[in-house]
């Protein structure tokens, strides 16, 4: 599969860091650093713009190490690139830690992943098959 992509950023395009990595790091595009304060969030640009095939997005999602080292995340995680938007990707950081987080130009501050979805016909019921967990929801089975 290809993926168009047109990039007004002065980074080079998002690369996967290893042969089987599921996702490309996404970079700021920033003129210049952006300092998040304790529980302060904010849109970084990337620059990058695509068209996504039909039947697939773009899911961007927090990097492990901004997350656990400084307690930066993506907000709304994973968000969801659909394939018929064509403006410029930006990532909603949100800095949950209790020091301020400087963003700079080309950081590395998301993964964005490739998937398949479909569309299913949704087709309206009065019941539903019964199953053997049933309604039970969060914690239904126990803590072992």
């Amino acid at each position: 599969m290809q993926v168009e992509i047109i990039n007004k950023s002065h980074h080079p395009l998002p690369q996967y860091a290893t042969p089987q990595s599921a996702g490309m790091d996404l970079r700021a595009n920033l003129t210049e650093p952006i300092v998040l304060q304790p529980m302060e969030r904010t849109l970084i640009p990337t620059g990058l713009y695509m068209a996504l095939p039909p039947g697939y997005e773009a899911q961007v999602r927090p990097r492990s190490g901004l997350a656990i080292k400084h307690g930066v995340t993506v907000l709304n995680t994973p968000g969801t690139i659909d394939a018929d938007y064509r403006g410029e990707i930006c990532v909603i950081l949100v800095n949950l830690s209790a020091q301020p987080f400087t963003v700079n130009d080309g950081e590395r501050i998301a993964q964005m992943v490739i998937a398949r979805h479909e569309q299913p016909l949704l087709v309206e019921v009065t019941e539903l098959d019964q199953t053997e967990r049933g309604a039970g929801g969060f914690g239904h089975s126990g803590t072992k």
